[in-house]
């Protein structure tokens, strides 16, 4: 039942239960180590020791010896009864993770090796194992390879036109003219919480070619009418504009925060030198704010491959296919024409495509420092 605690000459030793029998009290002392003499150490274990003599239930707390440099954390019962109670506590979330995500995924990883289809939906009999078939069939599907190239084009523009938004606002909002921030960060973030769907539908009429608000404004500047969402070139690019809107709040807060959280004593160094605002922004915002726009791009990145509901309440996937995507070609492929092996292949093969990118980002923040 003892315990040795060795400690430096500045270490406050905190105050332990001190028994010594069943029937005695408990007796609580905070030690100050006294100073070492020259040319001595702690390293001896002689100065600077305190001994916990504690019955046989008595709880010890892990404590830290020290020796020289050294430093060694002792674990006991103690560490592992804490350690169980830890899972303990997690374990019902841990059986919904298990039972809402784990097992579908798993399901849904076995439907892709299958030609699960309506017909194998009413009879088991017409289930038959395909292995990859469902994958090499979908690789050499053109809409398949259209559905990606219309969500690369959407990734690789609307995720730094999106991020921009939200560094702009966030840099608004957290200059000392702005005021006001609290309303104005309210109303940023207000289209984040909102409905998708009522949105979009929103955003149909304003973009409508007949009796929109967009092209009634156009007009009064002597622009024709554009077909907004008829329209193969301006298609995208109007649900990129949208989904830019919806999203770009929940960035922003998370720049705003990555702001406040880099020194100012930084940019009164710079300011005393004579950068200017530019170069202030240049060399040193963006490179303090180089994990957290490393983070906003994988959520942003992972986001955009999922897109689904803006073309498939506002267009349809049309026109001429422009709009669809991956997710809305597997929607199409598991509920309109209830090929669900091969609408499981599609989940996957996104799923590949997303960890690929995220790897690769991951990578470049690493070799930047940045992870």
């Amino acid at each position: 039942g003892e315990m040795v605690v060795v400690a430096s000459e500045r270490t406050r030793i905190p105050t332990f239960p001190r028994r010594r029998g069943k029937g005695q009290k408990r007796a609580r002392r905070t030690w100050r180590l006294p100073p070492p003499r020259a040319g001595e150490g702690w390293g001896g274990g002689e100065a600077g020791e305190m001994v916990v003599v504690a019955s046989e239930r008595t709880p010890i707390p892990t404590l830290a010896r020290w020796r020289g440099k050294e430093k060694i954390v002792p674990t006991g019962g103690t560490g592992m009864r804490a350690s169980l109670a830890g899972w303990v506590f997690a374990a019902p979330a841990l059986v919904v993770l298990l039972v809402f995500f784990g097992l579908p995924v798993l399901a849904a990883l076995l439907l892709s090796l299958t030609d699960f289809d309506l017909y194998a939906l009413a009879d088991s009999r017409h289930l038959r194992f395909v292995a990859l078939g469902n994958y090499i069939e979908l690789l050499q599907t053109p809409m398949f390879w259209k559905a990606l190239g219309n969500t690369t084009y959407f990734v690789v523009v609307g995720v730094p036109l999106s991020i921009a938004l939200s560094l702009g606002a966030a840099l608004l909002l957290h200059a000392k003219v702005a005021r006001f921030k609290p309303l104005f960060r309210t109303a940023l973030f207000a289209p984040v919480v909102t409905t998708v769907v009522a949105v979009a539908v929103i955003w149909r009429y304003l973009f409508h070619t007949s009796y929109g608000l967009v092209n009634w404004g156009l007009g009064h500047v002597g622009i024709d009418p554009v077909d907004w969402l008829g329209d193969p070139r301006w298609a995208m690019p109007t649900i990129m504009l949208f989904a830019a809107w919806k999203n770009f709040g929940y960035n922003m807060v998370i720049l705003l925060a990555g702001l406040q959280a880099i020194p100012q004593d930084l940019y009164e160094a710079a300011r005393i030198d004579g950068a200017s605002k530019w170069r202030q922004f240049l060399h040193i915002t963006l490179p303090m704010l180089g994990p957290v726009l490393l983070v906003v791009g994988v959520i942003t990145i992972s986001g955009y491959f999922q897109l689904f509901a803006e073309p498939y309440v506002m267009t349809r996937g049309d026109p001429l296919q422009s709009t669809v995507s991956v997710l809305y070609y597997m929607f199409e492929e598991g509920f309109k024409w209830w090929n669900l092996g091969r609408a499981s292949a599609v989940a996957f093969l996104l799923f590949l495509i997303i960890l690929s990118v995220t790897a690769v980002l991951v990578r470049f923040g690493r070799r930047r420092a940045l992870v």
